[in-house]
């Protein structure tokens, strides 16, 4: 059976276009997204922390994770507003909604990974 899409890949060779297609999303949010930086950069002090405070590995884990979900939402954002600014660079009521939204869930998960953080390295002084 062959694809109905003849440009769709499969088994090992889609992987390695997704690993690609991955690795091009990673260095676009870096070279093109400033808050990205900012957080890729806390990242790559606070995940070594994370290995160097006395902690059990549920928090330990739960410490990477929060930070690693800031970057994830970061990028989703980042992808929404280029979509919304791909379709128009207009003012449009339903463009800020989908902006401001994708705003607000970077900073949920900001919120969220300083809880974590607070409430794991709180009890450790």
């Amino acid at each position: 059976m062959t694809n109905a899409n003849p440009h769709k890949t499969s088994g090992l060779r889609r992987l390695v276009n997704a690993l690609r297609y991955s690795l091009s999303g990673l260095f676009l949010a870096w070279r093109d997204e400033s808050a990205f930086r900012q957080e890729a950069i806390f990242a790559i002090v606070l995940v070594p922390v994370a290995f160097m405070v006395p902690v059990d590995v549920t928090q330990r884990v739960l410490l990477v994770a929060s930070v690693m979900l800031v970057l994830m939402v970061e990028m989703i954002n980042s992808s929404i507003e280029a979509v919304v600014d791909r379709i128009s660079l207009d003012i449009h009521p339903l463009a800020k909604k989908a902006k401001d939204m994708g705003s607000a869930a970077v900073l949920l998960a900001l919120m969220n990974a300083i809880l974590i953080w607070a409430m794991i390295l709180w009890p450790l002084r």
